[in-house]
């Protein structure tokens, strides 16, 4: 009996860990799939400008993450000024706010006649103002929507490395006569590299795998190649075969970054000896340049965004009576309830049996399996679309059943499925750091006691994981209900969310009506990051 339960618990986890692989299995094996006359054409015109653009993009967007992200985590774990501690949770908020929102925002506000234009007139009377108001749109507007959204990445990772960098480092540079400058590239910068590169690793996946708002600017990038090549060619072979490029290419950038710290240093040798940091507190024209820079950057990153949603909302309240607001909120809760209990319930399984059985193979499908998140969400739907296909004409109709296409592709459940794979490795992830706490001698008294596998998950190991399952509901809630690809491509018919209903207004020209549901999911998301921020910044009040 208890070699049979020892088992299941190991074959569950394989069978979770196989099914999350199974689209970057997909993607790979569609490359060498015959494609329509469609790849010749954009090989000869467009595919070098989808590739010079995503390059464009990421080095941008990375450039400026860093700054944004380092500058504010810096500012905030070193110095003591007015307001630092509301701004330690504050910037974090910037998640609320999707690039395509942004990028609706951004435009709007700088337009022809737009709120800028308004506030103009408004305090100055008429007078010939767009030919004075900067236009952001096309690339540069693509960084800067991307950009403020995504800095938290860095901002949160780079300011948990600061906080345990010890005293000893910044005493060392003062001893070699550093300046604070000297001393901050020379010594603290070096010192967090893993957590910066790992908060601009998030960002590059998430910059190569955004849609909308790279579609409101109308740039081609590969992600819009691959929702083209199938949307508007219905060429799914070449959509794959796009989209193995962008896999080889994320792939490339981790490979390049892990081989280049290889043998590279990060940690102090001595032990015992970490002193805490002590804050210099700020004065005069300093503090106030602190102030300043973290004021603009959450007045840019979230107020900005959110008042020109709020403004739009209140000018033309027709809109609010145009949508169905309690129908969007309940499909939003009804995917994100059932998306994070499949997740959850999943990622337990799968952490248990890694736990109980300590099979090395195991292992290694279990870290494959988590890499779902840095497909970019387009990739996976597509990918997910071939195999249904590929397993309704291959496997079912063989077998003389009934195609199962509608059953998986345009409906929830497909939707769920595409979902727990690309957020596996945020439940994954979640639970293990929760399940290290647990000591392995915990597991051994409760069989001593006579409890099975099954119980001692059930009453030892759920019961101490809540706070740990939390956090996973709270992160899992929050992408969900900002995903657009996925949703945009496998809802069922007439089922809209917030960001669904926000993309289709703003891709039919009606960038207004876009502004209640933007405003409802900015305002939803914030909920969770406000939440969330406790556990995030759970070592902020040091």
């Amino acid at each position: 009996m208890f070699s049979i339960k020892f088992n299941l618990w190991f074959l569950s986890s394989i069978l979770i860990s196989l099914l999350v692989i199974i689209p970057i299995l997909t993607v790979s094996f569609s490359f060498f799939e015959e494609t329509s006359r469609y790849f010749e054409i954009l090989k000869d015109t467009f595919l070098f400008e989808y590739i010079f653009n995503s390059l464009s993009l990421l080095i941008g967007v990375l450039i400026l993450t860093f700054i944004l992200g380092v500058g504010s985590a810096y500012t905030v774990s070193f110095f003591i000024f007015p307001g630092v501690n509301f701004f330690k949770w504050a910037l974090i908020l910037s998640f609320a706010i999707p690039p395509y929102i942004y990028a609706y925002s951004l435009f709007a506000f700088f337009d022809n006649y737009g709120t800028a234009f308004t506030i103009l007139i408004n305090l100055f009377g008429e007078g010939e103002y767009n030919q004075h108001i900067p236009k952001f749109d096309g690339m540069f507007g693509l960084i800067l929507s991307i950009s403020f959204s995504l800095f938290a990445y860095v901002y949160i990772l780079a300011r948990s490395s600061f906080l345990y960098q010890s005293q000893n480092l910044i005493e060392l540079g003062k001893n070699l006569g550093f300046s604070k400058l000297k001393s901050f590239y020379s010594i603290i910068l070096p010192a967090a590299r893993p957590a910066i590169v790992a908060g601009l690793s998030l960002v590059a996946m998430e910059t190569l795998a955004e849609f909308g708002a790279v579609d409101f600017f109308s740039v081609n990038t590969l992600t819009t190649g691959i929702y083209n090549a199938w949307i508007t060619f219905d060429d799914l072979a070449f959509a794959n075969r796009i989209s193995f490029f962008l896999l080889l290419f994320i792939f490339i950038l981790f490979i390049t970054e892990n081989i280049s710290r290889k043998k590279a240093k990060y940690h102090l040798d001595s032990r015992g000896n970490f002193k805490k940091k002590e804050k210099i507190k700020l004065s005069g024209y300093k503090s106030f340049f602190a102030f300043l820079f973290c004021f603009l950057l959450f007045f840019l990153s979230f107020l900005f965004p959110l008042g020109q949603m709020l403004y739009w909302t209140i000018k033309f309240p027709e809109n609010f009576f145009d949508i169905n607001v309690i129908n969007l909120f309940l499909n939003t809760l009804y995917l994100v309830s059932l998306s994070s209990f499949v997740l959850i319930l999943f990622a337990l399984i799968s952490n248990y049996g890694n736990r109980v059985s300590k099979n090395k193979t195991l292992n290694v499908l279990s870290t494959l399996s988590i890499s779902g998140y840095a497909i970019p969400g387009v990739i996976l739907a597509v990918a997910f679309i071939s195999f249904i296909a590929w397993f309704d004409n291959t496997i079912i109709k063989s077998l003389g059943l009934l195609s199962i296409k509608k059953v998986f592709i345009g409906s929830i459940l497909g939707l769920v499925i595409v979902y727990f794979i690309r957020f596996y490795s945020l439940a994954f992830n979640g639970i293990k750091s929760g399940y290290e706490k647990i000591n392995l001698s915990v597991d051994e008294s409760a069989y001593l006691l006579g409890y099975s596998k099954t119980r001692t998950f059930l009453n030892i190991h759920i019961p101490y994981l809540r706070n740990s399952l939390l956090f996973v509901v709270i992160l899992v809630s929050l992408e969900i209900v900002r995903e657009l690809p996925i949703t945009l491509v496998l809802r069922p018919f007439n089922f809209e969310t917030f960001a669904t209903t926000a993309y289709i207004s703003a891709s039919e020209d009606m960038l207004e009506a876009a502004a209640v549901p933007s405003l409802f999911l900015i305002l939803i998301a914030a909920f969770f990051i406000t939440i969330s921020s406790k556990y995030i910044l759970k070592h902020g009040n040091e």
